[in-house]
């Protein structure tokens, strides 16, 4: 059975589009509680599928991310919870054996410490002092979990890069760089983080089913990935 044809996904799917629609209405509660069933759906699929644990880890976490980003007087208590969520991506792309790929091609950490810098440069100034330094880690975690997604895979690469653009647009709007309270901008940020999330999840979910029917696992070295079943248990 194809992964992408599954309830949880089709689920996402609908969560998406529902919630896109209501941020473009600006239709409070719902767009933030509609906001809040994208993740957990996404991570619901992974383990459907069977796919790495520390991935479900890293969307549980932008749950949370999600959650407390609603709830005003905890905007630094949800950017630690994505801070988490990116830890996890980087801790997987570095398993599968990102930083030797990033040693061959020194030109990705570097451009993306370049877009880095240049992006915090652009925003400080209008950033409240307490932001600055956990924005700065931040913008620095996304940008390991860019550079470590593309050394992997391509697919994954685009959406971390997705990510990147969709949180750097959220600075721009807190440092009133572009209009903050912009229903467009609003619209802009979550349908690159939902496109992020989406990429990320099944270009790992998917190569990582492909390596294990090639046989391509290292026993030795930890898959994080949740048991197989035999296939009497699985009926």
């Amino acid at each position: 059975m194809n992964s992408l044809r599954s309830p949880w996904l089709a689920a996402f799917g609908v969560a998406v589009v529902v919630h896109l629609a209501l941020v473009l209405a600006h239709a409070q509660p719902w767009e933030s509680i509609t906001k809040c069933l994208i993740a957990p759906l996404l991570a619901a699929w992974v383990i459907e599928q069977q796919g790495p644990r520390i991935i479900a880890l890293a969307l549980v976490f932008c749950l949370f991310g999600d959650l407390f980003l609603e709830i005003d007087g905890l905007f630094v208590a949800g950017m630690a919870s994505f801070a988490a969520a990116h830890v996890c991506f980087v801790t997987f792309f570095v398993r599968r054996g990102a930083l030797d790929a990033l040693r061959r091609r020194l030109w990705i950490p570097l451009a993306l410490l370049v877009g880095a810098i240049v992006l915090l440069v652009w925003v400080w100034g209008g950033l409240e002092s307490a932001l600055r330094v956990p924005v700065l880690v931040y913008a620095l975690l996304l940008s390991a979990t860019a550079a470590t997604a593309l050394a992997v895979d391509l697919r994954a690469g685009v959406g971390a890069l997705l990510f990147l653009f969709s949180d750097g647009l959220i600075a721009a709007r807190i440092a009133e760089r572009v209009p903050e309270d912009s229903v467009l901008g609003g619209f802009v940020v979550m349908l690159t983080y939902c496109l992020a999330l989406f990429l990320l999840a099944t270009a790992i979910v998917q190569k990582e089913a492909r390596t294990r029917a090639a046989g391509g696992f290292d026993p030795a070295r930890p898959t994080d990935c949740w048991p197989t079943l035999p296939a009497e248990v699985g009926r």
